[in-house]
């Protein structure tokens, strides 16, 4: 990566106990994950992860594999990642945008505006191949909701990121508008049906954070603000 961000200027009003505990459940599932051997961790992924193919009916797992119901997995699979840097990467960013974002919403509303965004991730990416037997796991295709939330409420505040080879401080809406390009740009090159990174399902969530923003923050918080004035936490 060439742009990482590691934390904004942006304090906030309380303590966000729900994306702290959002990073803490990525982090410990994750960790349940590296128990597993070989077969259990590839067993657990097919399990929990979101198959397209399954959920459109056109596929089935053996029947050795423990699996929630399909309709499920876009959720199971939100707190499944597929390596350490991966869940290190997602919870970066969650924790670095997801509090003023958490501040702006309420902590009912944060959670269930991240679900919905990563229910859009889900399925952004399964209709680029709904016959697709690729599990697809991660919770980034959520946090993108929560970085669209991020760029439209405060896209004049500041990130320190390791950016270009260095450290900068750097506006939210560069960082965020140079992600998105960066999403599009991979999502228009890469080969269908191919596995990585789910490039379509960023875009998803980004676009439904745009979208679900305006219904999900509260009435007396304000769009394209720059940094919050006052806070007891960073």
């Amino acid at each position: 990566m060439i742009l990482v961000p590691l934390h904004d200027d942006n304090p906030t009003t309380r303590f966000a106990i729900l994306t702290a505990f959002l990073v803490v459940a990525n982090l410990a599932v994750y960790a349940y994950q590296a128990t597993l051997d070989d077969l259990a961790g590839t067993y657990f992924v097919l399990g929990f992860g979101m198959i397209p193919a399954v959920i459109a009916g056109a596929a089935e797992l053996p029947p050795d594999i423990a699996t929630p119901d399909p309709w499920l997995t876009p959720f199971t699979a939100m707190f499944l990642h597929g390596g350490f840097m991966h869940v290190a990467g997602n919870m970066l960013y969650l924790w670095t945008f997801g509090n003023n974002v958490e501040d702006a919403m309420g902590r009912v509303r944060f959670v269930l505006f991240y679900l919905l965004c990563g229910l859009a991730a889900a399925f952004a990416q399964a209709a680029a191949d709904f016959e697709s037997q690729l599990p697809m796991i991660g919770a980034s295709g959520a946090i993108s909701g929560v970085l669209a939330a991020y760029l439209l409420l405060h896209p004049r505040a500041f990130v320190y990121s390791f950016a270009f080879f260095r450290f900068a401080w750097l506006p939210a809406w560069f960082v965020l508008g140079f992600w998105i390009v960066v999403q599009v740009a991979n999502g228009l090159i890469a080969e269908p049906g191919e596995g990585g990174v789910a490039w379509w399902a960023h875009v998803g969530g980004f676009v439904a954070g745009l979208v679900l923003v305006p219904v999900f923050k509260r009435r007396d918080v304000a769009f394209f603000a720059g940094r919050n004035r006052s806070g007891p936490w960073g």
